[in-house]
């Protein structure tokens, strides 16, 4: 048996699922056609992410290549991998976004900072006092992938001149 058939190593995968019946078992399909042991699911269904969906985390047993397998195979079937393994999102930082935050369309701005390999928003406060079409504030809550903060926080800062928003950063 080679190194990489008796490698077995413990990982933990973040999901983001759809609200819908069946998603959770879609989802651990992937892990058991590959030969995954599943070591433990935490399910927050109550919680949902700033896109709407539910949070998940898996922890799974399983040699590097099954392991890989298993993450190709859930991206193919439409499932949303927020982390795979340890090492992939290990930095944290928070911004907060004020003026017209909602108006200049939240939903793209979080997009936007999605679409970076290295970042994924996990958490997002807004305050809009006076109403949507007024000025309101974001508090976003960013893991990034460590070292890429400062990329991370260069793309913000684009959106936030590009949008007209005052961008505080973490210090």
């Amino acid at each position: 048996m080679s190194d990489a058939q008796s490698d077995i190593r413990a990982y933990t995968l973040r999901l983001e699922l759809i609200d819908e019946p069946g998603e959770l078992l879609r989802s651990l399909r992937p892990i058991a056609d590959n030969g995954g042991n599943l070591l433990s699911i935490f399910h927050e269904r109550g919680n949902v992410t700033p896109r709407g969906h539910i949070p998940v985390e898996v922890d799974v047993e399983a040699t590097p290549d099954r392991f890989e397998k298993i993450i190709d195979d859930l991206r193919d079937a439409g499932i949303n991998v927020i982390q795979a393994g340890t090492e992939r999102y290990s930095e944290g930082l928070t911004v907060i976004l004020s003026g017209h935050v909602i108006d200049t369309d939240l939903s793209d701005t979080l997009s936007r900072i999605q679409e970076s390999a290295n970042a994924s928003v996990t958490d997002l406060s807004i305050s809009a006092p006076e109403g949507t079409s007024d000025v309101s504030s974001a508090r976003i809550r960013i893991a990034a992938e460590r070292g890429a903060t400062e990329d991370v926080l260069g793309k913000i800062r684009r959106i936030a001149d590009e949008k007209d928003l005052r961008l505080v950063e973490p210090l």
